[in-house]
């Protein structure tokens, strides 16, 4: 198998200064690609990744942009794509926050949608753009399996990633045949980043683990290395939890 199946592509990873789209940028640049490294928070953190990337031997980018104001999200995608040519987009950049449905407000619920949902489209339509007719490339959207069940906890968040997995079909129709668009929908990685872990957590899910990040590379480098032909697919890297 190949050590270095990216190498000579691009990648820009959103969010990616910290947890899971940290790994990602690491999980792309470790098997030999470029990476754009987005973040909108935690800027130490995302130049300390840029001399991560770089020595690994791959170019480094980092850009900044608060996705919760994107009034004009073509200055924001202009700059973006001014690097180089991007291969692959990773759609990762969320918010998860607890907001039940008596306690949504209208700005909780438009940042989900800001940050969830419409800057990953805007940001699509520029990859696309870039992409051209006559190039191949692959978007790859950062789900939960919420968002193909949703419930009654975190209700903003949850409907911002529904929306975004039926983005994910409609993109993979609307962008074919030279632009795949798959998604994966995580269920408990990493635990919550004060430590704790809800308890009985992992009952619900049937594997009674927390799934690694060795698993989360598997499964997002066999979906931009992979056969082309899997377009519009959604895989569930939950441990079966929205099985229950």
């Amino acid at each position: 198998m190949d050590e270095k199946p990216l190498l000579g592509k691009t990648v820009l990873v959103t969010g990616a200064a910290r947890r899971i789209g940290k790994h990602l940028a690491l999980t792309v640049a470790s098997a030999g690609a470029d990476v754009i490294i987005h973040y909108s928070n935690f800027p130490q953190e995302a130049k300390e990744w840029e001399t991560d990337v770089v020595a690994l031997g791959q170019k480094a980018w980092v850009i900044e942009k608060d996705f919760n104001n994107i009034d004009k999200p073509e200055s924001f995608t202009k700059k973006t794509f001014s690097f180089q040519h991007v291969d692959f987009l990773i759609n990762n950049s969320a918010i998860f926050e607890p907001f039940g449905f008596h306690t949504t407000t209208l700005e909780a619920w438009q940042r989900h949608l800001n940050i969830n949902l419409t800057a990953p489209f805007f940001l699509s339509q520029a990859f696309a753009a870039q992409i051209g007719k006559d190039k191949a490339g692959r978007i790859l959207n950062i789900l939960d399996w919420r968002a193909l069940r949703p419930g009654k906890d975190h209700l903003p968040y949850t409907i911002s990633k529904a929306a975004m997995a039926s983005l994910t079909k409609a993109m993979a129709v609307a962008l074919a045949p030279n632009i795949q668009v798959n998604g994966v929908a995580l269920g408990a990685i990493l635990p919550p980043e004060d430590g704790s872990m809800p308890e009985k957590l992992l009952e619900l899910v049937p594997m009674h683990r927390l799934g690694s990040l060795d698993e989360v590379s598997q499964t997002i480098l066999f979906l931009l290395t992979g056969p082309a032909y899997i377009n519009g697919e959604i895989i569930f890297l939950d441990g079966g939890r929205h099985l229950v």
